[in-house]
């Protein structure tokens, strides 16, 4: 596979309106993504199948070629792709359908900005994962969950002592620690490795938009709902749901998610009837759903269904034996992905890596890793390459005078926004800290509207959980 910027992964969309591929061509660059459009339905065919994309956007109708025809197909030739199906005719049974046959997600016109970009980042997500495992060093024993230590082993004997069975699991830890991976290993490891794992971050949406997003809507059922929607779990059945955040739910869901787990049952938003699926359930927190009970924010006969096998992810200042083969892989998947060195860490600077608390975790580490890759020359990278908040070191010293007006009003911006920039990210963090990495709490509790909040912690490059 040929060597391609990591961070700037390449995009077809295939759309018979030329409004939809604009706007798709207009949100996704300003993404950084490398985004070609096709109307042409018979082109874009030929374009997904011998081009190097990451990623088809695919409408279902258009006038030449099937949709869902194209997905098969590209399923057969281009298993490398993912595939997401936009359409405007949009159905419980075709977003199964399309599901089913291996597409990561579906989109129903019309959709916001954001809800492409969501389920965007979440399928490159998907590839790039899949790029890291495939490297030619790629982890011993496929774990996507790295690490030998004492902890780690218990870890990995616990996942595949319960993977096999149906179930629940409630995985715990600290924000950064890699729930959603352990999540897909016990998937991977399960009767229903074959069928859908569908994954959700509950503290990233409204109650009621969660609600619907979960259990899907019928048309008219509020406004905005111009179609009748299918839930996720639906697209789940016979699957694996992840619910991220689940100390997020309102009481109300939370007893949905009881009548799901208890009967095998839900209910679309607006809707009379019920329907039945057949879903293993993996949830994750961060925060002591005990405690929540306590509180009474949180049923406590939900929390004994979810917690039936408790599976706690240690932090990473637990475990700094693994620190090594963590900074190893990521650097190994980095340089892979981009082809350029450095090609290792000096014995130094591993030893002052591991003595770090790293309160981010092994996400902290993986960013960490990416920005050395990138801003690294030469083939190894030392204690002097490492930032001050990492060894401790006092700050750089005042930045030289400037000569001219010139000078000094862009010295002076530069200042401004490192100032603002530190600052900023320091108040999200702070707030995000408060409220235990609750999303929605944080959001509340310093004033700022949630998609505003959401806004700046992706500036940062700060993310409530792990992908």
């Amino acid at each position: 596979m040929a060597s391609k910027e990591p961070d700037n992964p390449r995009v077809l969309v295939i759309d018979d309106e030329e409004v939809m591929l604009e706007s798709c061509r207009r949100i996704l660059d300003r993404k950084g993504l490398r985004v070609d459009t096709e109307a042409d339905g018979l082109r874009g065919r030929d374009r997904a199948i011998s081009g190097k994309y990451d990623l088809v956007l695919l409408d279902v109708r258009m006038p030449q070629v099937d949709g869902l025809d194209l997905l098969v197909q590209l399923q057969k030739d281009r298993p490398d792709v993912e595939v997401i199906i936009i359409t405007g005719y949009f159905s419980i049974d075709s977003a199964v359908k399309a599901v089913k046959l291996g597409a990561f997600d579906y989109l129903p016109k019309p959709f916001t900005p954001d809800a492409l970009r969501a389920r965007v980042d979440a399928a490159l997500a998907r590839v790039a994962a899949r790029q890291a495992e495939q490297a030619p060093t790629s982890v011993p024993g496929g774990h996507l969950l790295i690490g030998a230590s004492d902890a780690m082993t218990r870890v990995h004997a616990l996942i595949a002592q319960v993977a096999p069975s149906d179930a629940t699991v409630l995985i715990t830890g600290e924000s950064g620690t890699g729930k959603e991976l352990a999540a897909i290993e016990i998937h991977a490891a399960s009767g229903r490795r074959d069928k859908p794992l569908v994954s959700i971050d509950c503290s990233t949406l409204s109650p009621g938009l969660l609600e619907s997003e979960l259990f899907g809507h019928v048309k008219g059922s509020f406004t905005g709902a111009v179609a009748t929607k299918p839930g996720l779990f639906d697209l789940a059945d016979h699957g694996t749901m992840f619910l991220d955040e689940v100390s997020s739910l309102s009481l109300e869901t939370q007893g949905k998610l009881l009548r799901v787990l208890e009967m095998g049952e839900i209910k679309a938003v607006g809707g009379v009837s019920t329907r039945r699926v057949d879903i293993r359930l993996i949830a994750a927190a961060n925060r002591d759903l005990a405690n929540l009970v306590k509180e009474k924010t949180f049923r406590e006969d939900l929390y004994y269904r979810l917690s039936v096998v408790p599976l706690r992810l240690p932090a990473l200042r637990e475990r700094p034996s693994d620190i090594p083969q963590l900074l190893q892989h990521f650097l190994n998947s980095r340089q892979w992905l981009s082809g350029r060195a450095p090609h290792r860490f000096s014995p130094d600077a591993i030893e002052r890596l591991m003595q770090y608390s790293w309160p981010g975790n092994v996400r902290e580490l993986k960013n960490l890793v990416e920005r050395l890759v990138v801003t690294t020359e030469g083939e190894e990278i030392t204690v002097a390459h490492l930032p001050d908040d990492v060894t401790g070191r006092a700050p750089e010293g005042p930045p030289p005078v400037p000569r001219t007006n010139q000078e000094m009003q862009a010295l002076k911006r530069l200042l401004h926004e490192r100032a603002s920039s530190a600052i900023e990210r320091a108040f999200v963090l702070e707030a995000l800290r408060r409220s235990d990495w609750n999303v929605s709490r944080a959001a509340r509790d310093t004033g700022i509207l949630r998609p505003n909040f959401h806004a700046l912690m992706r500036k940062h490059g700060i993310r409530a959980e792990d992908s």
